[in-house]
């Protein structure tokens, strides 16, 4: 499983790199606060929403800690998307947030 780490992803917002980020955290716990730019898709409704996204793209898997979104990378790169952990989550995150 590809991971990278949130200073990374930060950093690449910074340089203007255009990412797909989504987020894998319940409704309420995005309602404290998500990525900006990132696209909500709750673990539970990845198998369902998969349809939706181009296995061609890729992906930055978000969740509070790493553990759900690691779930969703691992089930993702099975079905053949180009997908990568952020590890630490948004608990480690120090970036922008809306």
């Amino acid at each position: 499983m590809k991971t990278i780490t949130t200073t990374e992803v930060q950093q690449l917002i910074e340089q203007g790199e255009k990412l797909n980020l989504i987020d894998v955290r319940e409704a309420d716990e995005v309602a404290t606060g998500i990525i900006p730019g990132a696209q909500h898709i709750s673990l539970g409704l990845i198998e369902f929403k998969m349809q939706d996204l181009d296995k061609k793209t890729p992906y930055i898997m978000v969740c509070r800690s790493g553990g759900r979104s690691g779930q969703a990378t691992a089930f993702l790169e099975q079905q053949g998307f180009d997908v990568t952990n952020m590890n630490g989550g948004m608990m480690m995150w120090a970036g922008e947030t809306k």
